[in-house]
This record gives C-alpha cells, structure tokens and sequence, in this order.
C-alpha cells in the first residue's frame, strides 16, 4: 500500500519550538497537525488563488492553439537569437 504522507525534517530555533510545543499542548494536537495548519495558512496567504479573466483565458486559448500549430520557438533557440543579435553602443553615462 502507498503511503498518503511524506516525512519532513525543519530545524527550529529554541524559542520557536517551545512556543509550538505550548500551542500543541494548550490545543491537544500532533506537532504534525500544527505545521500542517501553518503551511496551508501560509500558502493560501502568500499564494491567493484568483481566476483568470476573459482577457487572460482568451489569450492562454490563442497561446495553446500557436503551440498546437507548431508556431513557437524553444527556450534554446531564443537564447541563441538573443545572443547573435548585434549589440547597440551606448553612450556613456556622466
């Protein structure tokens, strides 16, 4: 049978450890169950899901369909159109 979970090791700072420990036993929860609390808060905060919009779905539609004709170019190749592009002098700055 496959597990369903993954183990992960963190380091803590003393102070950041008792405080988990307090809230754990204050709360009557597995440290496990705490990080897991804290990392959905974390992410769901840091990363806000948002819908695209119109605007956007319909150019990710345009951008699949130019992929699916085969109009576009690899990372490789733009860097090797990058790289041989002449190179403008700029005037020095005072």
């Amino acid at each position: 049978m496959a597990r369903t979970t993954s183990t992960l090791t963190i380091s803590l700072p003393p102070q950041m450890l008792d405080e988990l420990e307090r809230v754990r036993k204050e709360e009557h929860r597995t440290r496990s169950e705490l990080m897991r609390e804290a990392l959905r808060t974390y992410f769901s905060t840091r990363i806000p899901e948002q819908a695209p919009t119109a605007a956007e779905l319909r150019a990710i539609r345009r951008g699949r369909a130019a992929i699916a004709r085969g109009d576009y170019v690899t990372l490789d190749e733009l860097r090797d159109e990058v790289a041989a592009a002449p190179r403008r002098a700029r005037k020095k700055s005072a």
